[in-house]
């Protein structure tokens, strides 16, 4: 349905927090730009908040605390929503949707979750669903991934998509300082919630791995199909391991298309992972998040920038935002679901991985020769071993081909119970090498 002549694009805006208050204030600064760009002008109408008494910066008349009410107005025609988590943000968006008001949403949690009960909201109403910002903050990745790569075979995506993780794990492979130090650091600094679990312990990279991975993948992925670690794990001593082999440690999303016997399937995980120096995301440190993606045609894309922020992340909701005024403006429809593949997820134990295993044995003669052993007995491939004798004791790091991450697993419980292991000081994966 083509807007009438003159007439405004009016927007609820759910939120007004770091995010939400930048939003109200580039509708206002850049006003006439958007309206050039959109070809009409785009009011804001009414902002839902909790507490109205805390939000001066706004005009108290756009504020209210009744957001089921605000969604369905009769005058509104475009929902933003930068609120979060999913209850009762689910209903006030499904409510939106089916009332024919398109949808900019920034909601990881909840797309992760919800995205298909969304879309089909969105599809029998008419209306859109945008939510660039939900992954990755002001970095242009999704609309990509569903748009400009519409037409290739994505491969595999890989990337740091949270930018507390990585403020931390950068601090403590530039200063040795161990995790613990490092997030109190990041706390400090504001980089860190004050309860950080949702970033490290890797939810919120799951929820962004199975948004990536259904649009790469045209297959419904949600956050509980992603195998998922954090990094509360990672010690001082895995980075020196890690810098003696040329390698650093990230938390990565990956994402892949899998081909076997039994057909095609997607693997997607998130966990801490070493990388060769040279890999491109090796460089992405402090708060800055970066995603590695390749498709057949296109080959090897990166995209960098900004992960989160209330200007930045503001940015990639206002630039859907144009997006669905355009529609609105000129009777046209954005890009909808695209789940025709149905692609199988596979389980971790399936999943092709290497590992980088630390060993403290005894140092004497026959321990490799029975450490290799039990690797070639369950047949897990060794790239690398290193060796360093201690008195009466040693280091064994082994660094293996890739191999299903289960036969790895038994592996590692095998070697574990030898008489001469003392200990299984970590174990890591490898990314981001030839297998």
């Amino acid at each position: 349905m083509t807007l009438e002549a003159g007439k405004p694009i009016r927007v609820a805006l759910l939120g007004c927090g770091t995010v939400g208050t930048q939003i109200a204030r580039l509708l206002t600064e850049q006003a006439d730009d958007l309206a050039a760009r959109v070809g009409a002008r785009i009011d804001l109408v009414g902002i839902a908040v909790r507490r109205p008494n805390k939000h001066r910066e706004v005009p108290a008349e756009l504020l209210t605390t009744d957001a089921a009410a605000l969604v369905t107005r009769a005058d509104v025609d475009v929902v933003v929503e930068v609120i979060g988590g999913i209850e009762p943000t689910r209903g006030w968006l499904l409510d939106a949707l089916n009332a024919g008001k398109s949808v900019v949403t920034a909601n990881k949690a909840l797309l992760a979750e919800h995205a298909g009960e969304l879309f089909e909201a969105a599809d029998r109403t008419g209306a859109d669903l945008y939510f660039e910002a939900a992954v990755a903050g002001a970095i242009p990745l999704l609309r990509p991934l569903r748009e400009s790569l519409a037409g290739d075979r994505i491969t595999r995506v890989m990337g740091i998509v949270n930018g507390t993780t990585n403020f931390i794990l950068s601090a403590m492979d530039e200063t040795g300082a161990g995790y613990g130090e490092t997030l109190d650091e990041a706390s400090r600094l504001g980089y860190a919630e004050a309860d950080p679990t949702a970033d490290v312990d890797g939810f919120d990279a799951a929820s962004k791995a199975a948004i990536l991975a259904s649009l790469s993948f045209h297959t419904r992925v949600t956050a509980g199909d992603v195998y998922r670690e954090g990094i509360s794990a990672v010690t001082s001593a895995d980075f020196a391991a890690a810098r003696a082999l040329g390698r650093t440690i990230k938390l990565l999303a990956i994402c892949e298309r899998v081909h076997t016997e039994d057909g095609e399937s997607v693997a997607v995980r998130v966990h801490p992972a070493m990388i060769p120096r040279s890999h491109p995301l090796a460089g992405v440190s402090g708060a800055f998040n970066a995603v590695f993606v390749e498709a057949e045609a296109a080959g090897q894309l990166m995209f960098y920038g900004q992960g989160a922020g209330g200007a930045p992340t503001a940015s990639a909701v206002l630039g859907d935002l144009v997006a669905v005024a355009r529609n609105r403006v000129v009777g046209g429809r954005g890009p909808r679901e695209s789940a025709y593949a149905d692609l199988a997820v596979r389980p971790i134990a399936q999943a092709s991985t290497r590992y980088h295993i630390s060993l403290d044995v005894a140092d004497r003669a026959g321990v490799l020769s029975a450490v290799a052993a039990e690797f070639a007995q369950h047949e897990v491939s060794i790239a690398a071993v290193r060796q360093e004798g201690r008195a009466n004791d040693a280091s064994l790091v082994i660094v293996t081909h890739s191999a299903p991450d289960a036969a790895l697993r038994s592996t590692v419980d095998k070697v574990a119970g030898l008489p001469f292991v003392h200990e299984v000081v970590s174990v890591m994966r490898v990314e981001g090498e030839d297998s």
